[in-house]
């Protein structure tokens, strides 16, 4: 086990063993958040949940982001009773509402139980060894096992920052400029420590703009625009660019494509899983500006759509490319008619047919008009 601190802006203590340095760069992660109501010994967190030594007959997770919906998904795959305990009334804050919907959707015919706006409030323990979980509304017992995914924190405590001058926020996060430089110039943060994108492969991007302004005399800026994310649940997603509501939010006049569909080996096994796929895009320049999927192998396809979005390309792009068939990943390209359109427009406009949204009073009202004659 390694006990490191930093002891001045150019040295750091390991096991009690001294190194010095031009430049430091923290990049040690966060932690699983628990709260501090009684009982809480007797959770688990996502570190231990990887480590028991068999499987839970019946688990409560209390939480309603990636890591609990990936956990959810894991046991219930192993044939445990599952229910999910979330605060709010949707799973997944800050991802698109219709993806939100869906895969709780989907998850729940899977066998999933979800309990919303559930606030946990203690976890006590019967003589028999079960738990039980007691919310803002009411009890539920017989667990064997109940798991807290509420968030997590930067790990950034006892590594001597505050003693050599290094600003953090509230939550301990280390603040960093724009190239990822501390308060103090020759320390550096990277991932999850500095609270900006907590991703993996972003924690990676940013340490690579770090080596490029320190080490290569090319001062470079992280790039957070397109960053295409997943979650592992299952149904599995994948995202990139804006949702919805944030493309309406920046762009105000917005075409939606959504396709809700059996994929071929559903419909061939009897199987009732559902493919959802959604593509965003600017009216004004038919730049597509968001791309989301949740169904099997969402990722892995995303990964590739990622390139196109990053790259600024065009729905008519997206249409003139070829599909492979039979796959799900060609209703991208096959997506030709908007299943929606949103607009800021007046509403002395003439439409043609389509579903239009207009923006009156602060909110947004749909239309289906007929045809213009």
């Amino acid at each position: 086990m390694f006990v490191y601190q930093i002891v001045d802006p150019h040295t750091v203590s390991v096991n009690g063993k001294l190194y010095t340095a031009k430049h430091i760069l923290v990049s040690v992660g966060g932690r699983p958040s628990m709260p501090d109501i009684p009982g809480i010994e007797h959770v688990i967190d996502s570190d231990a949940a990887l480590d028991l030594p068999s499987k839970p007959e019946k688990i409560a997770i209390v939480g309603g982001g990636y890591i609990a919906l990936e956990f959810a998904g894991i046991f219930n795959g192993l044939k445990s009773e599952v229910h999910v305990f979330i605060r709010q009334k949707k799973v997944l804050r800050g991802f698109d509402e219709e993806v939100r919907d869906f895969v709780a959707e989907q998850m729940s015919l899977r066998g999933i139980t979800f309990h919303t706006e559930q606030s946990p409030q203690a976890i006590t323990k019967s003589n028999d060894g079960l738990l039980s979980l007691k919310t803002n509304k009411e009890n539920f017992g017989g667990f064997s096992h109940v798991m807290f995914a509420t968030g997590r924190r930067p790990n950034s405590k006892n590594l001597g920052l505050e003693a050599v001058g290094v600003e953090m926020d509230k939550n301990g996060a280390i603040v960093v400029d724009e190239y990822s430089r501390t308060s103090v110039d020759s320390i550096w943060a990277v991932g999850d420590v500095t609270n900006r994108v907590n991703l993996t492969p972003v924690a990676l991007m940013e340490g690579g703009a770090f080596a490029k302004t320190v080490f290569g005399n090319e001062p470079t800026k992280p790039d957070y625009r397109a960053i295409p994310s997943a979650v592992f649940s299952q149904p599995p997603i994948g995202q990139v660019g804006l949702t919805e509501e944030q493309a309406i939010e920046e762009y105000g006049d917005v075409d939606v494509f959504v396709a809700n569909f059996r994929p071929l080996k559903a419909t061939l096994s009897g199987l009732p899983d559902r493919v959802l796929m959604k593509i965003l895009v600017c009216a004004t320049s038919n730049k597509v500006v968001g791309v989301h999927m949740c169904g099997d192998d969402a990722p892995e396809i995303i990964q590739g759509i990622a390139i196109a979005v990053k790259a600024g390309l065009t729905k008519q792009d997206f249409d003139a490319t070829i599909g492979i068939h039979p796959t799900s990943a060609e209703e991208f390209v096959t997506m030709r008619s908007p299943t929606r359109k949103i607009r800021k427009s007046s509403t002395d406009q003439v439409f043609s047919g389509e579903g239009v949204f207009l923006l009156q009073d602060d909110s947004w009202t749909e239309f289906w008009n007929t045809p213009a004659e």
